[in-house]
């Protein structure tokens, strides 16, 4: 499979409390099916599958106190020079690069408001082998309270071109990869902003999208398996979208796409 553009979500993951729960949750949301445990010494990541092909992982957190949570990772094809980029740029390194045996090497970083991401140079593995698809990863953003240092901060480590949304009323930037026409059809994220609408106590953080048949479906089964609903079904100009809580705490969203190359935008500032 060829390695994915850098800048380009690549991989997500979820950190869990109890790593065969989330199985048993996520089985039967999306249909997922589970690799071999890779044991203690890799915090028992587990590769989920949907129609036989990677769309996501598992890991149980070491420490209780770690976030439970959703993370993605970009693409790059040197991890090391990209993490002294993020540096430079003003963000900061969670987790140094470190190898991940033959599969690639990964690295964690944090964006100058805090928000956290991955990076992921590819060895074996490059990343999905599905996604835009139901049962897979279809789009991330970040949600900040600092747009005037986020906005500058992935354009000059990821070379992003921004297109801002017409719309004057909603604050939201998408993100095309380097070397595109930047605009809704190349986009492969975004940036939000975290309004009076939130939590005081929110704080940054990137927000990843599962793409479904039937979002009112979804958020209903969510609720059924022990999970939440933080923002009900609603419309949106790519199609029908919710945002989850799994039922161990870890925030998702799902939709269900108007158009199979449509994008999703906004989150509960569009309810």
């Amino acid at each position: 499979m060829a390695a994915f553009a850098e800048g380009t979500p690549c991989w997500v993951d979820v950190s869990l409390p109890d790593l065969e729960a989330g199985k048993r949750f996520y089985g039967e949301l999306f249909g997922w099916t589970f690799g071999q445990d890779s044991g203690a010494a890799r915090a028992h990541y587990t590769e989920a599958f949907s129609d036989g092909k990677r769309v996501a992982g598992l890991v149980a957190k070491r420490d209780g106190r770690m976030p439970t949570v959703w993370g993605v990772y970009f693409a790059t094809p040197d991890a090391a020079a990209l993490s002294a980029k993020i540096v430079a740029a003003g963000g900061r390194l969670v987790r140094e690069p470190m190898a991940v045996g033959r599969f690639g090497v990964m690295a964690l970083a944090a964006d100058p408001a805090g928000a956290v991401f991955g990076l992921w140079q590819a060895g074996d593995d490059a990343g999905f082998e599905k996604q835009g698809l139901p049962g897979s990863f279809c789009w991330t953003e970040v949600y900040t309270r600092d747009k005037e240092s986020v906005d500058p901060f992935y354009e000059e480590v990821f070379g992003f071109r921004s297109t801002d949304l017409p719309d004057d009323t909603v604050d939201f930037r998408m993100w095309s990869p380097a070397g595109t026409e930047p605009g809704a059809g190349t986009a492969i994220g975004g940036r939000s902003v975290i309004t009076d609408a939130f939590p005081v106590e929110l704080p940054g953080h990137f927000l990843s999208y599962f793409a479904v048949a039937d979002a009112d479906e979804t958020a209903a089964t969510v609720v059924r398996l022990g999970g939440r609903v933080t923002a009900p079904p609603f419309d949106i100009a790519y199609g029908r979208m919710a945002v989850l809580l799994d039922n161990q705490g870890a925030s998702f969203a799902v939709l269900a796409e108007a158009e199979p190359e449509s994008k999703p935008g906004q989150e509960e500032d569009e309810r």
